[in-house]
């Protein structure tokens, strides 16, 4: 995301917002480039992609962090699903996985959770017919897991599958 500030902003005209949020409405860039000096404030342009662009008077300074920070790739997006940043293992099975390998996966998602770190379980089925084989499947290593950890979300299923994303318990 590349971020103009006063001069480098080349559009004849902008869309201004004010210091405290409020609409000033479509401006030519020379007057807010002119009140934006008047405020002791910069001009910061996050998007060129409308016409004509939007542009907001930020405080002195804070233009530059911004511009500063999206060159860098440090500009803070929010994580979907919550706050936490941590990864989670991703474990894969079939909807008719043999005994050996369910045990196998068992083991590792044991491991994840009692260190302590979230797992998401995926059943991949090849159809409808399947779905409910691949979420019987799940509810056996839900039970499996009780000990170890909780389901955070429901059982989904789709056509393609199911899956369920399992928490560490605290204790």
């Amino acid at each position: 995301m590349a971020v103009f500030i006063n001069e480098q902003i080349r559009a004849t005209e902008v869309v201004l917002t004010g210091l405290k949020g409020e609409q000033l409405g479509t401006v030519s860039r020379n007057e807010a480039l002119s009140m934006a000096r008047s405020a002791g404030a910069d001009l910061v342009c996050t998007s060129l992609m409308s016409s004509p662009p939007p542009c907001s008077l930020v405080a002195k300074g804070k233009g530059k962090a911004a511009a500063q920070a999206a060159r860098k790739g440090d500009s803070v997006r929010p994580q979907a699903g919550g706050s936490s940043s941590e990864k989670v293992k991703e474990l894969r099975f079939t909807a008719h996985i043999e005994e050996h390998d369910y045990d196998t996966k068992l083991r590792q998602a044991d491991k994840h959770l009692r260190s302590g770190k979230p797992v998401q379980l995926v059943v991949k089925s090849s159809g409808a017919k399947e779905a409910a084989a691949a979420k019987a499947v799940l509810e056996r290593l839900l039970v499996d897991l009780k000990e170890a950890g909780s389901k955070a979300t429901g059982v989904q299923t789709s056509g393609k599958g199911a899956q369920v994303r399992v928490n560490p318990r605290t204790s």
